[in-house]
């Protein structure tokens, strides 16, 4: 880690500084339009401002009132989307406002002068789960879902025309973690003849053959499966999912059924934590659980969710730190000149000589899949640009 902190990671100054200007030119665009569908001017950025236009002068129905006044959250923005055309435009500009001032700005705040790269902090010990976080700047927090955010990663660049980036991305490896862990037959046999994880679940839960599962089928598994090892509830998914509280209880349920050893697994996993007092990972690193025996019941619920979901989390956090001692140790010894700079939850990047490019590709490969070895295998996609944007 500290190899990594000192090495640090290029930034194109002048992309980067010309991307802020356009999120600026479109924010001044959406910041017009804005008032032109209200009428007059208001700062937008101001909770109070935003919620007497929304819910006095637009007439809007109110849906959740704090001690200061109206509440104006992203919830509240997304459950009126459909009520007004100012909402739409609102949610925008508050997402590229603070695009140009959390990740434009702070990044150019942070960059040396002098080479041109940023210099993150990668810390240990802060995040419950045993995941490594990153710090001034936080290079792990860039945005993936939406294509602006995307788009500042367009700005971290190798050292020069002679090297490229090499970036290693696991496949779904908590749900490759959960099949082993659980020893699911039918989960583990899906990964093992490497069928699409979510489509086999869809094709499971709603009864249909694999050819037959429609788009929609795949978005819903995908949240199942996800949400299973985040201890979702049915409350939760039907958020999530945009169905009935109801339908997204017999899908849970649909799930635990096909995956029934899913289902024991988590139930041992709760009690194991309750007898025990903690949870643990497959390498026996440990997270304490007071929770579970709150008086409080919002509290023991959250511990519960926590039992189930730390071994599987916590595991894959394990394995990539694994992973990186294995690659870092393989470089020193086999490709000096190429380093290993940035790790991003299940990613990983190298920077290295383009002469080195295969060689590192399968390297990194190698060390990621056969970190350790469990009874389903782990895929390491690889990809390599100019940017870290092409390369992921």
């Amino acid at each position: 880690l500290a190899r990594m902190e000192n090495i640090g990671f290029e930034v194109d100054v002048d992309g980067i500084t010309k991307y802020g200007e356009d999120i600026k030119a479109q924010i001044d665009s959406l910041e017009r339009e804005i008032y032109n569908q209200i009428g007059y001017e208001f700062n937008i950025n101001s909770p109070k401002q935003l919620g007497t236009v929304l819910f006095e002068k637009l007439g809007l129905p109110c849906k959740k009132k704090t001690k200061s006044g109206y509440s104006t959250g992203q919830e509240v923005l997304e459950s009126l989307a459909l009520e007004h055309p100012v909402i739409p435009l609102i949610m925008e500009y508050r997402q590229n406002t603070k695009l140009k001032s959390t990740y434009i700005d702070g990044l150019l705040n942070v960059i040396e002068p002098k080479t041109k790269r940023v210099y993150s902090c990668f810390n240990q010990t802060v995040t419950a789960t045993g995941r490594l976080s990153s710090t001034e700047p936080n290079l792990q927090n860039i945005p993936v879902r939406t294509e602006l955010g995307k788009l500042i990663r367009k700005a971290f660049v190798p050292a020069d025309d002679e090297h490229i980036l090499i970036d290693a991305d696991y496949s779904q490896i908590e749900l490759r973690v959960l099949a082993s862990m659980a020893e699911d037959e039918i989960m583990k046999k899906a990964f093992i003849e490497n069928l699409d994880i979510h489509t086999a679940t869809a094709s499971q839960v709603f009864s249909v053959p694999m050819d037959e599962v429609t788009s929609d089928d795949r978005r819903k598994a995908k949240a199942v499966n996800f949400g299973i090892v985040y201890g979702i509830g049915a409350f939760s998914l039907s958020n999530d999912i945009g169905t009935s509280v109801q339908e997204a209880d017999r899908y849970i349920k649909g799930y635990l059924a096909n995956y029934s050893g899913v289902a024991a697994f988590m139930e041992k996993c709760k009690s194991d934590a309750k007898s025990k007092g903690y949870a643990e990972t497959v390498f026996g690193r440990r997270r304490y659980l007071p929770e579970l025996t709150s008086s409080n019941a919002n509290l023991r619920n959250f511990g519960e969710r926590v039992a189930m979901n730390m071994p599987i989390q916590g595991t894959a956090a394990d394995i990539i730190k694994i992973a990186m001692i294995k690659v870092w140790e393989r470089l020193k010894r086999e490709v000096p000149e190429a380093h290993l700079i940035m790790q991003v939850h299940d990613e990983l990047i190298i920077e290295a000589p383009q002469s080195k490019q295969e060689e590192v590709s399968l390297l990194l490969k190698q060390e990621m899949e056969n970190a350790v070895t469990m009874s389903v295998p782990f895929i390491a996609d690889v990809n390599c640009g100019k940017t870290w944007y092409d390369a992921k």
